[in-house]
């Protein structure tokens, strides 16, 4: 019994299965089919299609020897050659004489079938019927006047009419036969695509084939088709003698083309039908098919039962882990490989799930440990400028102004100095009311040479952010843009919706001397490093804030510089409104 489980392996299963199928099939169909499909199909089929397709054309020939019969009795009647001959000699034909003409070309639209009208024109491209003024070359292409011109007195088919697709317009000139066939008009005729269906004029025996056919023009426009629907008909040309599949059906293309029109007819006719007469083929695709589409309906159900039953429940269990949770499979199988395969992704997942777990908690605390570095290294540099601000102020303006500069100060060092865990997040509101106590210290101390606006509605405001992002930024715009411009200049906070959905954009400009592209360039790999040189400071400020925004906000995050020689500075930022985008704050929230 042990080695009877031993054996009942996968790889058993799925060999001996499989060979007894292949061994049944390919013996029952290979040795009855194999030598009389590849030559009975092919001389069988050819020989049937080039019939048909020879009659179809001839069928073709009639019809458009017809029309071309018609319009040649037309140009030669009698009275058509009278009042055109006047017409040449320089007498207009009168209307009378117009309606005269019309009568004649109706008696013979009267005893023809799929003709909607013919029209009549002069050299000089007048309509003579019907009974209106639309002339020949408003009426169709100069392309194909030039047409009917090279074509000397024979029909030319011209394509379809342009103000009507389901109309086949031809056209001829008419000759004055007692004056040497001289030009003495044009005659156009307008036939109804229907009367090109060839299938209907084909015998009833035909049509049991299962046989289509398309017709089209010298330009490859379909004039007729009864092609199966899957079928791409205008794909169809330049295939013929070719074996095509559509929709998983076979038909063998024939393509024939008419000398006089220069139309392509295209037949196909399906593989199947040709091998219908075939007696012997016939017998062993019945034996063959019977013994081994049973055989392998029955295998197939047993073996696809006994293999995909636990992949799939495994498969299930799987996909799980595309929604973060991972789960063991509690299933087991008979099957020795799927078993250990579950084994295996159980002791998997219950490994992963762990490491998770523990990386998750060094994620926080790396965090939490990166954030209060950063703010260890702003508070000092922030208290230096400060302490410079207030020492520029009583040395230039005096002490009745310290009251005002304590004020602003002490509301700076509360902001700056409540280290609570809780308080590491603030909204933009209160980062906005902080640069703006710092931008009233930096007035005082230079006087008119600074000015500065704060841009940012309601909604804006309630915006949650970490702490300290903007201050730096306005102390940068002051010291690298306000404090190198001759004259005053203008500093402005702007906070608006982003065209990015669920995120906010927040805009730090000054009007100062500006960057070149490679300065700008310089600065983005300094602040990759984590350091930015500059004239004045230490250059820690701005690079602090972008690897802030990075750490919080992952790949949205970082600070983007936009500056222009002589046309000042602007560096932006974008953050979620709390609405749409994640944060690795909201991430951690919701783990």
């Amino acid at each position: 019994m042990k080695k009877l489980g031993q054996l009942n392996t996968l790889r058993n299963q799925i060999f001996i299965g499989f060979m007894l199928v292949m061994v049944i099939v390919l013996a029952s169909v290979g040795f009855f089919t194999f030598d009389q499909v590849s030559v009975l199909l092919r001389n069988n089929a050819e020989k049937h299609i080039q019939q048909t397709a020879v009659q179809a054309m001839g069928k073709l020939d009639v019809l458009l020897g017809q029309i071309d019969t018609l319009t040649m009795q037309v140009t030669t009647n009698a009275s058509i050659q009278r009042l055109l001959a006047q017409e040449i000699d320089g007498t207009r034909i009168s209307f009378e004489e117009r309606q005269s003409l019309q009568q004649d070309a109706r008696k013979y639209e009267a005893y023809a079938t799929g003709i909607r009208s013919i029209e009549m024109y002069t050299p000089d491209y007048r309509r003579l019927f019907p009974l209106d003024d639309i002339s020949l070359e408003n009426r169709v292409p100069m392309e194909w006047i030039n047409r009917a011109d090279s074509g000397k007195g024979r029909l030319v088919w011209l394509g379809f009419d342009p103000q009507d697709p389901n109309v086949v317009v031809a056209m001829r000139h008419v000759r004055l036969i007692d004056r040497s066939f001289i030009h003495a008009g044009y005659l156009m005729v307008y036939i109804e695509k229907g009367y090109f269906e060839l299938t209907d004029k084909l015998t009833g025996n035909e049509k049991k084939t299962g046989e289509s056919m398309g017709l089209f023009d010298g330009r490859g426009q379909k004039i007729y088709s009864d092609f199966p629907a899957d079928v791409d008909a205008g794909m169809m040309l330049g295939h013929g003698g070719e074996i095509i599949t559509v929709d998983g059906e076979s038909y063998i293309a024939v393509q024939q083309e008419s000398a006089e029109t220069g139309w392509k007819l295209v037949i196909l006719t399906p593989v199947n039908y040709t091998t219908a007469g075939i007696s012997v083929l016939r017998t062993a695709i019945l034996v063959s098919g019977a013994v081994g589409g049973l055989l392998f309906l029955v295998l197939t159900f047993i073996l696809s039962t006994m293999i995909t039953r636990p992949i799939l429940t495994l498969i299930k269990a799987m996909r799980g882990s595309r929604l973060g949770t991972l789960k063991t499979n509690p299933n087991s199988s008979s099957t020795m490989e799927i078993n250990e395969l579950n084994n295996t992704y159980n002791q998997m997942v219950d490994s992963l799930n762990e490491l998770i777990e523990v990386v998750y908690q060094k994620e926080i605390i790396q965090s939490r440990t990166e954030l209060k570095a950063l703010q260890s290294q702003i508070n000092p540099h922030f208290l230096f400028n400060t302490l410079e601000a207030f020492y520029w102020e009583l040395d230039e303006k005096g002490e009745e102004e310290l009251a005002q500069i304590v004020v602003a100060m002490s509301g700076l060092f509360r902001y700056v100095i409540n280290r609570s865990d809780d308080d590491e997040w603030v909204t933009l509101g209160d980062e906005l009311e902080h640069a703006e106590r710092y931008l009233k210290i930096m007035e005082m101390r230079m006087v008119d040479r600074l000015m500065w606006r704060i841009e940012a509605d309601e909604e804006c405001r309630k915006v949650p952010l970490p702490k300290l992002l903007i201050q730096p930024l306005v102390e940068n715009a002051i010291l690298h843009g306000i404090e190198q411009r001759v004259g005053p200049g203008t500093v402005r906070l702007h906070a608006e919706p982003s065209s990015r959905e669920g995120y906010i954009r927040v805009t730090v400009t000054d009007d100062g001397p500006g960057m070149d592209k490679d300065t700008v360039l310089a600065l983005y790999a300094s602040m990759k490093e984590g350091h930015v040189s500059g004239s004045k400071g230490t250059g820690v400020g701005i690079s602090n804030v972008d690897r802030r925004l990075r750490l919080y906000y992952l790949e949205n995050g970082g600070l983007e510089i936009q500056s222009e020689l002589g046309r000042g500075t602007s560096i932006i930022f974008s953050i979620p409104n709390g609405n749409g985008g994640n944060s690795k704050r909201e991430n951690n929230i919701n783990r």
